[in-house]
């Protein structure tokens, strides 16, 4: 449990990461699709992108229909070996969902990048979401590559809890984060300031367990 809610800390400060980077995106740090993913949605596979289909067999549930917080995989390709993995954010339509991502695009010449709410749309014959195009930053387009996937790795039920408890934690940090670069002398970063705070993982991990109420369930 305590290790679950660490990896929810960790994507809280991503999402504020991502909430006080203009544009949505970050270059304070190079990520890597996989730890990304892991991070974001809580989905436990460790490993290249291209074997999480195959390791989630038997330990979540998998299939082809988008939903918010599911992990997509990508198939590996020639310009794509690994494979790739991103979290679907939103659901627009049967056909167009938003996902976000790390190391796709590369933004201000620099990969590594993190992009939130990307459009991504299914171009598969048959609507499975097996063939998909995804928006690619410096065309500002689409483009013409169309990427196979696998399909979509769902969240589990303590997972989809945890989410909302992000959610909820997201919100109050960044009203903290905003009150707080409010406070401090021009020109100070507000990355930087969160970087100050890395320290403080553990009693935002002892809030969400209180609020979901998971206190005093792991205890040593």
């Amino acid at each position: 449990m305590h290790q679950r809610i660490r990896a929810t800390v960790s994507s809280v400060a991503v999402a504020l990461i991502l909430c006080l980077s203009p544009g949505g995106a970050s270059a304070e740090s190079y990520w890597q699709c996989v730890p990304f993913a892991r991070l974001m949605s809580g989905i436990q596979i460790f490993g290249d992108a291209h074997t999480w289909w195959q390791q989630a067999a038997g330990r979540y549930q998998t299939g082809f229909t988008p939903k918010a917080g599911a992990v997509l995989c990508f198939k590996p390709t020639g310009r794509m070996r690994l494979g790739h993995v991103a979290v679907v954010s939103q659901v627009l339509t049967d056909r167009i969902i938003q996902i976000t991502h790390a190391n796709w695009s590369i933004i201000d010449g620099a990969r590594g990048q993190v992009e939130q709410n990307v459009t991504v749309i299914d171009v598969s014959p048959g609507g499975d979401w097996s063939q998909v195009k995804v928006w690619y930053d410096p065309s500002r387009n689409l483009g013409a590559t169309t990427y196979p996937t696998y399909g979509f790795i769902y969240q589990d039920a303590a997972a989809s809890r945890f989410a909302v408890a992000q959610d909820t934690a997201v919100a109050m940090a960044q009203n903290a984060a905003n009150r707080v670069v409010a406070a401090v002398r021009p020109g100070a970063s507000p990355l930087q300031m969160l970087g100050q705070v890395a320290d403080s993982t553990d009693r935002i991990a002892a809030l969400i367990q209180l609020a979901t109420g998971q206190g005093g369930s792991d205890k040593r």
